[in-house]
């Protein structure tokens, strides 16, 4: 199969530091192309893949200094795409909804998957214009807020097996990983560690939009002797961060698209506490790869039975759920449906026939 995975250009394929969406471009187009498929992967020039990669921009948006406006690339790279368009078999977006303008005159399928939160008011009357775009959601919690768009799947995320080795010691602090927003709960994190009395280390990004919030409301907070900040780290480094904590705190407070820390985490054998906001129900399972918790006095509770957990029970989830592997084929499924929708199988009785067969046993009317 001629498959185009188009990225988003703020970050690498995979990502350097932080980068959530780009990296599972990197997992998804990685293990298409070992499973024999024909890949071309739209991203930054400083990407590194074994597909076929066309270069959109010279380097990764966030970091190029000289880039004031990143919209203009992604619009090129859109037209890029469309210009090529009958090279490929399959076009799959992971940029939101910038390439819905053109995509009604495109001859062959395509889909999009959405990486972000749908609950902004802004998307309703978008995703009502272009209600026939088909769509992937990440997680069921990810589609309550357009429950009538065109969803093909779910597909969750998925990582290899071999990205991180699990560590099944004890862990002698308490981890935070991603990016300081009020959303995120890193006060609730820091919180929940002084009232534990367990050390917590924070290994996160504090973007442009955030830098207010950093400044005013957390940076004080860090000063606690049990708080150690970090600051951004990268995939190489995260292995060990995870892997050496006694649990992740993803104490969030918004409707959570996936929280792909949470499948790193458990990778590594070590369990999450997390609030139960959208996605978490999903990828957790209480009392298996982490607690699933409804404020801090319980989080402070869950990590006092941190002990009850099998880090390799932990580990043994992620594999079972949340590998490339299931993600691909799970992709897979739906680009066969969208190329050969006429044979989609259904179930009739005790037979599973496909439209072909339900065609040709039907009595011509004419």
């Amino acid at each position: 199969m001629r498959i185009a995975q188009v990225a988003p250009l703020y970050e690498s394929v995979p990502p350097r530091l932080y980068g959530g969406t780009e990296r599972v471009v990197s997992w998804l187009t990685e293990r298409l192309v070992n499973l024999g498929h024909e890949v071309t992967l739209f991203a930054s020039g400083d990407s590194v893949t074994n597909a076929r990669l066309i270069p959109c921009c010279r380097q990764a948006l966030r970091l190029d200094t000289t880039c004031i406006d990143p919209i203009v690339h992604h619009v090129l790279m859109v037209e890029k795409v469309f210009e090529r368009a009958d090279e490929f078999d399959l076009i799959h977006f992971h940029i939101d909804y910038l390439q819905f303008l053109g995509s009604r005159g495109l001859k062959i399928p395509f889909l999009t998957t959405l990486h972000g939160r749908l609950d902004i008011p802004d998307l309703a009357p978008l995703y009502t214009e272009f209600c026939d775009m088909p769509l992937v959601s990440i997680s069921d919690a990810q589609r309550k807020p357009l429950p009538w768009a065109n969803w093909l799947g779910t597909v969750q995320h998925g990582m290899p097996k071999s990205e991180f080795n699990p560590q099944l010691g004890d862990g002698k602090y308490l981890a935070f990983l991603g990016r300081i927003s009020p959303e995120k709960g890193i006060d609730r994190a820091i919180e929940i560690a002084i009232r534990a009395n367990m050390p917590l280390k924070i290994a996160a990004k504090v973007d442009r939009a955030d830098r207010e919030y950093f400044q005013s409301q957390i940076k004080q907070l860090l000063d606690h002797p049990l708080v150690e900040f970090i600051g951004e780290i990268g995939g190489a480094e995260k292995g060990e961060f995870l892997g050496n904590a006694a649990a992740l705190l993803f104490p969030v407070a918004w409707p959570e698209p996936f929280g792909l820390v949470m499948i790193e985490s458990m990778a590594c054998g070590t369990p999450v506490i997390a609030c139960p906001c959208g996605s978490v129900p999903e990828v957790i399972l209480d009392g298996v790869s982490g607690y699933i918790v409804s404020g801090v006095s319980e989080a402070v509770s869950a990590v006092k039975k941190l002990d009850r957990i099998d880090r390799a029970g932990c580990r043994r989830h992620f594999e079972r759920n949340f590998t490339d592997a299931r993600m691909a084929e799970n992709y897979l499924a739906l680009y066969k449906q969208l190329i050969h929708p006429r044979s989609v199988s259904i179930k009739v009785g005790e037979e599973v026939l496909n439209w072909m067969e339900i065609e040709s046993q039907t009595p011509s009317t004419t």
